[in-house]
């Protein structure tokens, strides 16, 4: 049976005025039909008739052939009060309407989509779908005002079963008080409506699998198990992902246990480099929407469409791209919104954000990619991109709406343009608490990376010379934060340390000359033209002469740190370092094999993407940043905030304990730094007045204990009736 198509009802009927509950007429001869050949002895037997299973196969065809949806919903409200009233609380799950069924046709139903996207999946038990996500939405009141449910917070991990109804999650105390449409915390429904009776769904769901379900009890170790076994049996690693991701869909708490329990085998595939070709895919791949869509020319409905998320306090996190500039390969259109879901996973795997107080969204622009264009599968609006005034309305819209709707909300922009994220940083980051990942996360990380390497090359950071290969939006923003920690630490002028840097784009150094060529970014790292008279401006050339100790790639160019150039600069410095950072590894400039080997192992790396042996660039690191800022609830992220995230990873760098070990840590760790970080945010919120949180522990083991208390873990937890 389809859940999303169900109505499962458990009939009390009183017949003491030869009458059934007030319910739809539609409905009165499926009733007679269930209440007369149940069993019970007694019609008005309330607690006999709530409990029996023949109901759910006699009823659930007969209403749904009988009534229209409306009707459907006016039952179930109808019996759920019956059945609570006799002390046998049922379930409704969600009713689809012809509305919801046109929004997601790919995907009628959490067990198709596993079954259509990972075959490996469709043995599974059902109570892995039934007890989804530790909802984001549990807490909700039903339509007819039955009683919800939520969880208790001080409960410890609970045994999965195939139906007890302590099994089955709601929301903790961070969860949030309504659902989006496609929440998994409904379950079995691949799309819902805002009219379904979540708050009654909620209130006994395990109650009514118990009845659908096979006996055997199991703990949530044992479903991760299961999960795991049919991730391994998928031999690709987007089959892999699509596989996560429907899992995603059925099951929150078990998606999150399972990568928690896996995080360094599964973190490529649930990021770069396996969720860009995801991206790529997105429109072929679709199954079911998840997060909010915005497009330029709906923008009247942006308050409206932010509204079915949640209310002002619902929210935490907020990412958000325009999709023009993805992991590496560009224009993506509308498949971005896949960017900024992933980016919320590893916001709740690294830092503890409770998964519905997250949201992801899209700015769907238009595209220029033309084979997005010409695909007639492609979901995003069909047109090339709106630019200049009009756009700047539209993101001018969207950041006002969610300072209405969500008020403490922090906003992470990822992979906007490069003419069009330092602008938009600029113009919004002393207004709103918000930060752009790929120039400040991505050069706080590099930063961090760097400080350690320098330190045990010893080398100081007023003598490095460092070359930037790419001078897009990620170059540009490593070369500003390096720049801000030259001029702190030495109290040279700023435009005096951009000196201590050299970028380059694909055609060479850059130079004055090049003019209106060059992004306002850019033109703080220009050279004079008679700097280079008798020189070529490539990348081997300027090597030569400049002898760096860094060198960063962020070209997206495979393969353009050549042997010649690896040992070129190897030449010169005693420890290259050498951060090849473009994503996905198809566009990394060089693997780090090849860098040991011409380096004769003296090299220094830290990787855009994971390698073996080598730790990852640290992506998933400066989410300990939005951490803070959430739990100081910080008014601004500010360059002070940034810089003591950036001392806080550098200080837990492994090869300042052992010049062997890696630049940046395990990302098992990752956890824990991330706490490291926050405490560092929230004491230089609290330090600049920006903090807005009530109550912030000015000890240091305090503040560390008061952070991770607050860190959303993947177990169940009991139900407790709610009235």
């Amino acid at each position: 049976m389809q859940f999303s198509h169900a109505l499962i009802a458990l009939v009390a009927a009183t017949l003491a005025n030869a009458q059934l509950p007030d319910v739809p007429a539609c409905s009165l001869s499926c009733f007679v039909t269930a209440l007369t050949s149940d069993g019970c002895s007694e019609l008005t037997d309330f607690a006999c008739h709530c409990q029996k299973t023949s109901l759910v196969s006699t009823i659930t065809p007969c209403v749904q052939k009988a009534c229209e949806v409306k009707d459907q919903i006016s039952v179930s409200n109808a019996v759920v009060s019956q059945c609570s009233s006799a002390g046998h609380p049922i379930v409704v799950p969600p009713i689809e309407t012809s509305s919801a069924s046109s929004s997601a046709p790919a995907e009628t139903s959490a067990s198709e989509t596993s079954s259509s996207s990972a075959p490996a999946e469709t043995s599974a038990s059902a109570s892995e779908s039934s007890s989804a996500a530790e909802s984001s939405s549990a807490a909700s009141s039903s339509a007819a005002g039955s009683a919800t449910a939520t969880a208790t917070n001080t409960s410890g991990p609970g045994a999965s079963s195939s139906g007890a109804a302590s099994s089955t999650p709601l929301a903790t105390k961070t969860g949030s008080a309504s659902a989006s449409a496609s929440s998994p915390a409904y379950t079995g429904a691949a799309a819902n409506v805002k009219g379904n009776m979540a708050g009654v769904a909620m209130i006994a769901a395990a109650a009514a699998y118990v009845l659908l379900l096979p006996p055997n009890i199991q703990t949530l170790d044992e479903q991760v198990e299961r999960a795991y076994q049919q991730y391994q049996s998928h031999e690709d690693d987007l089959s892999k992902n699509v596989f996560l991701a429907s899992k995603k869909a059925q099951n929150e708490v078990l998606y999150y246990k399972l990568l928690q329990d896996h995080l360094k085998e599964m973190f490529g595939v649930i990021y770069t480099p396996t969720e860009g070709d995801a991206i790529q895919n997105y429109s072929r791949l679709f199954r079911r929407p998840e997060g909010c869509f915005l497009n330029i020319h709906d923008q009247d409905r942006i308050e409206e469409d932010l509204s079915a998320f949640g209310t002002a306090d619902d929210i935490d996190y907020i990412v958000v791209s325009d999709g023009e500039e993805i992991l590496g390969d560009g224009d993506q259109g509308v498949g971005a919104i896949l960017i900024s879901v992933a980016k919320l996973v590893l916001t709740t795997l690294c830092a503890g954000i409770h998964p519905s107080r997250q949201l992801p969204i899209v700015l769907d622009c238009g595209t220029d990619n033309q084979s997005l264009l010409d695909d007639q599968l492609y979901l995003g609006l069909r047109q090339y991109r709106v630019r200049g005034e009009a756009y700047d309305a539209f993101v001018e819209k969207f950041v006002q709406a969610t300072r209405k709707r969500f008020p403490k909300a922090f906003i992470h922009f990822e992979d906007f343009g490069p003419r069009n994220a330092q602008r938009i940083l600029d113009k919004y980051q002393f207004q709103i608490p918000c930060f752009n990942d790929d120039i400040q996360g991505t050069g706080c990380v590099t930063l961090a990376a760097m400080l350690a390497a320098l330190q045990i090359s010893h080398v100081a950071l007023k003598d490095v010379h460092i070359i930037i290969f790419g001078s897009g939006t990620a170059g540009i923003g490593i070369a500003d934060q390096i720049v801000e920690a030259i001029s702190n630490e030495t109290r040279i002028p700023v435009k005096e340390a951009s000196k201590q840097i050299w970028c380059l784009d694909t055609a060479g150094l850059l130079i004055d000359s090049l003019g209106d060529g060059l992004t306002d970014g850019q033109r703080r790292y220009t050279r004079a033209d008679d700097e280079w008279p008798d020189h070529d401006r490539d990348l081997l050339t300027v090597i030569k002469r400049v002898k760096p100790h860094v060198l960063i790639g962020t070209s997206t160019k495979g393969g353009a740190f050549t042997e010649e150039i690896i040992r070129e600069m190897a030449q010169h410095v005693k420890r290259p370092i050498i951060f090849p950072l473009s994503n996905p590894t198809r566009r990394h400039e060089a693997i780090p094999k090849d860098l040991y080997e011409w380096t004769d192992g003296r090299a220094l790396i830290a990787t855009g993407s994971p390698f073996s042996a080598v730790e990852y660039s640290g992506r998933e690191y400066d989410i300990g940043i939005g951490l803070g800022a959430v739990l100081s609830q910080s008014r601004l992220v500010t360059k002070k905030m940034i810089a003591a995230a950036v001392e806080a990873l550098k200080d837990r760098s492994p090869v300042l304990r052992d010049a062997s070990l890696p630049l940046l840590p395990r990302v098992e760790e990752v956890r824990d730094i991330s706490i490291d970080i926050a405490a560092a945010v929230i004491k230089t919120s609290v330090q600049e007045g920006l903090a807005r949180a009530d109550w912030i522990p000015h000890d240091d083991s305090d503040l560390r204990f008061w952070i991770q208390s607050q860190m959303w873990e993947a177990f169940y937890r009991p139900l407790v009736r709610v009235d």
